[in-house]
């Protein structure tokens, strides 16, 4: 049985300075990140780099129309390696372009296209939360299908991971919070895992950790207290990566896609509304095994009992995010039952990775109850 497989080597820098020098960063090079990034971090270096700003192809969430516009950009330029430096979005769209062929995204996603990977890949994350720069997973929106799709093969795997905290000096706190919930329900998802090993469960474990007592101190002294923690936050997600990367995510994930895709809700709030939603089914369904282990890991951190860790890790998390029903989003009853079929139909492998089988009145009823 495998039990762990990290496959990007993983560096640490204080500063983008001393990663600019030590990774001879050049004209061979394809950067994409954001206007704001690049001209705060990177331009005072005068990097002789080719330079792509994610946000002249849209804004929200990545999506197939996004990926076809930078490719027909970028088609007469050569580079060796990419360089992605930015949040989810950023890092999912530009593992893309380490591809030999990219185009028709579409067929890409649906495995039409053969994956060769000809290119180098770099990936800095400058939020705590997605895990991207550690998995081979990229998650677009595809417009024609209205729903998100991810698509998972070894050819999406940096070469080096990346980790700067001077990134996360200037992320909103808005931003800071739905990376870092993100994070968070990545390491509890993969914990519960039939795929988790006691490998990937230290990860997860140690993830939660931090990110909860991070959490736990913003609560006392307010959001400022994040600053001092922001390395501690950018390794928690980092561990969740690992962890989420060999063992999966599950219908905590699934189940949030349609409302990302449909009213374009952040990826780590979108993935809030469902949370508690799903573990208390869980709960319900399946009381023993590894969610008594995870139930009494997250009591000990909330001082709670182990039957209480839901309602109160949704007031911890309720102090950096509101949770909201899904009908404030602007969803239908009606909807209700396309996103149920969305995700029973589209989400198969996310549905794979459940703690115990959700059946599709199930996943019905959980959403209902989130309405």
């Amino acid at each position: 049985m495998k039990e762990l497989s990290i496959k990007p080597e993983i560096h640490t820098f204080d500063k983008c300075e001393e990663f600019i020098t030590n990774f001879k960063i050049g004209k061979d090079d394809l950067i994409i990140t954001s206007e704001h990034t690049y001209n705060s971090y990177f331009k005072k270096f005068n990097i002789d780099a080719n330079v792509i700003f994610i946000r002249k192809y849209g804004s929200g969430e990545p999506n197939d129309e996004m990926v076809e516009a930078i490719c027909s950009d970028i088609k007469d330029i050569s580079y060796k390696r990419v360089i992605a430096i930015g949040g989810g979005s950023v890092l999912d769209v530009s593992k893309l372009f380490a591809l030999k062929t990219i185009s028709p995204v579409t067929d890409l996603f649906d495995h039409k296209l053969e994956f060769i990977k000809d290119k180098e890949l770099i990936m800095i994350p400058t939020t705590c939360g997605t895990g991207s720069e550690v998995t081979n997973i990229s998650i677009l929106e595809l417009k024609s299908r209205h729903t998100k799709l991810g698509l998972a093969v070894d050819e999406l795997y940096a070469d080096y991971a990346v980790m700067i905290p001077e990134l996360l000096e200037e992320l909103p706190f808005k931003f800071f919070a739905t990376s870092s919930i993100d994070a968070l329900i990545h390491a509890i998802e993969s914990s519960v895992s039939p795929k988790a090993t006691s490998y990937t469960e230290m990860f997860s474990y140690k993830a939660m950790e931090m990110i909860l007592k991070g959490y736990q101190e913003i609560e006392k002294h307010g959001p400022e207290a994040r600053i001092p923690l922001l390395k501690n936050f950018l390794l928690a997600s980092n561990y969740a990566g690992i962890a989420f990367g060999n063992a999966g995510c599950g219908a905590v994930h699934a189940m949030s896609y349609p409302l990302g895709a449909n009213y374009h809700v952040p990826h780590g709030e979108s993935n809030y509304v469902m949370f508690t939603g799903v573990f208390k089914k869980y709960q319900a369904l399946k009381p023993s095994g590894k969610i008594k282990k995870l139930n009494a890991f997250l009591g000990e951190i909330l001082h709670c009992r182990e039957e209480d860790v839901y309602v109160e890790i949704e007031e911890l998390l309720n102090v950096l995010i509101p949770k909201k029903p899904l009908c404030e989003y602007g969803v239908s009853e009606e909807e209700l039952r396309d996103f149920t079929e969305s995700v029973m139909t589209k989400q198969g492998r996310l549905m794979a990775n459940n703690y115990t089988e959700l059946t599709e009145e199930t996943v019905y009823k959980i959403y209902r109850s989130l309405y």
